[in-house]
């Protein structure tokens, strides 16, 4: 019975103290053991059966019972012994956070010692820095008070939260007294050093000078600003008595000579003075920069009280002088010191043979082509700004005036000579195999409007840009009116001006007024030369608007003028088709009053019939052939011919008297 007992227990053991194989594999990794009694197999009979192999061997029972009741009672002294040292954790963690305790009072000791050590170290360092501050103040060494002032200001950073304390905000005070007596000091040394009254001092720079633009750099930049603004206004003082108004070399026809004088005194000032203010000041830029706001302001007063010399080749010549210089001012300077911002320059067009799809300079517009091109040319990138543009040619805006009535006058000119040659020369010769040619006079035109488009807006993209406009449309209209619609052909029957419905008529008999292949050409090279107008003068508005100023850009229209254009168009074809339409009169006349009764043999083809095919024949090949470049106007004709033809067609044939008896059997 109790052996059944025992088994069970030792099942009820095992089932208990069963683990599972990874947990068996560490436990064996860390602890390994070759004792049997470790074994996760372990099996109670084997372990018998092998310490009483036989009989015999019971006869030492009891020592090996004795030597496991011994390792039982040293497992339990190893099981209490862990046991009681668990009970001691929850008082050494106690025992661990005390010591934890006062390691953090020691950090917080040894880190407000070390505060209070480095403040008291900074305090030694600010109290000596002012004392040396104001020491080499006095003795104006200003090559060590650049470095030091820089560190006593850092240092005293520090003490802001501490002005409460007297003594530091006693240092704080003279520092502050310090900057304030280095300041007036260096004003005080460039101003003997560079007099605002009399002339500079002989001989360069000194070492204390170049020493105490680095202070200024670290004093309150107002210090820096005025030190510049002196030396600037010293520098230019020379300028101003001899370029004065009352100079004769102040007026604009020497106006190479200003800027011939800034240039050598650039060159004067890098040798000189060069190294001795610091680089990122910029010097050179700045003495150039107020050059050129001086040189604006004088030449608009000298402009404005001799506005009635200005003539405008001496303006342009002025305007052209300035802006090469801005130009040479932009190839040396990067403008970081403008403070009124970039003024914007034009942008570089693209190339094409049309006049407003590129824009050249204004000296190399006669080697433009003069024909038609492709009008989708791809467009080149913008050229760099130029910061500089406008800075002082912004003075000769006011007079643009000027250059405009100067342009109207010369476009005047230009367009009574284009009428004088057309007189003189005739109409252009025909030439089936060219086709109709635009006449050259427009051409011209266009180049023309392209040169003053982009020496205007070199001046200016602003209000003279609107006038220039205005007078654009003025002349545009002068050339569909004289050039084109006043040499349309008229017919010896018609008087006055054009009147289309005037143009032809008949003359005595069955003949009528038409047209010879010269006018038939005319007719066609002034549409042609109306349809290139049209097209350029789209491009010339695109273009303007590209120049003006933006808010300007919707007062730029030539909407009218491109109108016009249409309607000289619509004239020319008009003129042609009803030429046509008239030579075909006489023959449909003569059908409506053929004796239709009479007739009894039906021939081939009737006379009137010839008659109209042959009026046909001859007009449509040469109108063809002298519109072959706007091939849409040539149909536009064959229509309107068709549309006004037919109706007039079956009007007559409605008119006819009715045919025979024998002549209506033989037409069936």
């Amino acid at each position: 019975m109790m052996e059944e007992e025992e088994l069970e227990f030792v099942e009820e053991l095992e089932a208990v103290l069963q683990l599972t194989p990874e947990v068996q594999l560490a436990i064996e990794q860390v602890f390994p053991s070759q004792d049997p009694l470790d074994r996760a197999d372990f099996n109670a009979v084997e372990y018998i059966n092998t310490l009483f192999p036989t009989e015999q061997s019971l006869a030492n029972i009891d020592e090996v019972v004795n030597k496991i009741r011994l390792k039982i009672r040293r497992l339990d002294d190893n099981i209490r012994t862990v046991v009681r040292g668990q009970t001691n954790v929850g008082q050494d963690g106690r025992q661990v956070k005390e010591i934890t305790r006062d390691i953090k009072q020691l950090d917080h000791a040894k880190r407000h010692l070390t505060t209070s050590i480095t403040t008291l170290n900074h305090l030694h360092m600010l109290a000596g820095g002012v004392d040396s501050l104001e020491a080499m103040t006095r003795r104006r060494q200003y090559g060590e008070v650049a470095n030091l002032l820089q560190g006593v200001m850092n240092v005293l950073e520090h003490f802001h939260k501490y002005m409460g304390i007297p003594q530091i905000r006693q240092l704080s005070e003279r520092v502050k007294a310090a900057q304030t007596e280095l300041g007036q000091q260096i004003l005080a040394d460039f101003e003997e050093a560079f007099p605002s009254q009399g002339t500079k001092r002989p001989g360069g720079p000194s070492n204390v000078l170049r020493d105490a633009c680095l202070v200024a750099n670290i004093l309150d930049p107002r210090i820096k600003q005025e030190i510049i603004k002196k030396f600037i206004k010293q520098h230019l003082s020379e300028y101003l008595v001899l370029f004065q108004e009352n100079q004769d070399v102040a007026w604009l026809d020497k106006i190479d000579r200003r800027y011939a004088w800034i240039k050598r005194q650039l060159v004067d000032y890098e040798e000189k003075y060069g190294r001795m203010f610091p680089r990122e000041w910029y010097m050179t830029e700045r003495i150039a920069v107020e050059f050129c706001h001086v040189t604006r302001t004088e030449l608009a007063k000298i402009m404005r009280t001799r506005a009635k010399e200005i003539e405008v080749k001496l303006l342009l010549f002025a305007i052209q002088r300035t802006t090469n210089f801005e130009g040479f001012l932009a190839k040396r300077f990067s403008g970081c010191t403008l403070t009124d911002g970039t003024l914007k320059k034009l942008e570089s067009p693209p190339a094409s043979t049309n006049p407003f799809l590129e824009d050249e300079p204004a000296s190399e517009m006669e080697e433009l082509a003069t024909e038609k091109g492709d009008l989708d040319q791809p467009k080149k990138p913008k050229a760099p700004d130029n910061p500089f543009h406008g800075i002082v040619s912004k003075c000769f805006e006011p007079h643009l005036y000027v250059y405009i009535e100067s342009q109207d006058k010369n476009l005047g000119e230009l367009i009574d000579r284009f009428v004088a040659d057309f007189k003189a020369q005739g109409p252009p010769k025909p030439n089936t195999d060219e086709g109709g040619a635009v006449l050259p006079s427009c051409a011209d035109l266009f180049v023309y409007y392209k040169k003053c488009m982009v020496q205007c807006s070199q001046l200016s993209t602003g209000e003279p840009m609107i006038a220039l406009t205005t007078i654009f449309q003025k002349y545009l209209r002068e050339y569909a009116w004289k050039i084109l619609s006043g040499n349309l052909p008229k017919t010896t029957t018609s008087s006055g001006g054009l009147t289309i419905s005037s143009l032809l008529k008949e003359k005595e008999g069955s003949e009528v007024a038409k047209f010879t292949l010269e006018e038939l050409c005319l007719i066609c090279s002034i549409l042609s030369t109306a349809e290139y107008c049209l097209a350029t003068t789209q491009q010339l508005e695109e273009k303007l608007k590209e120049k003006v100023d933006v808010s300007l850009i919707e007062r730029i229209n030539l909407t009218g003028e491109m109108d016009t254009f249409s309607t000289v168009i619509s004239s020319s074809i008009q003129l042609l088709v009803q030429d046509l339409d008239a030579a075909c009169d006489p023959a449909l006349t003569a059908m409506s009053k053929m004796q239709w009764q009479n007739v009894e043999h039906v021939g081939d083809q009737s006379p009137y019939v010839t008659s109209v095919i042959l009026h046909i024949k001859q007009n449509v090949p040469i109108i063809r052939d002298n519109l072959a470049s706007t091939r849409k106007y040539f149909t536009q004709f064959c229509i309107k011919f068709a549309n006004s033809f037919i109706p007039k067609f079956i009007t007559h044939l409605f008119k006819c008297k009715p045919i025979s008896m024998v002549g209506a059997e033989q037409v069936r």
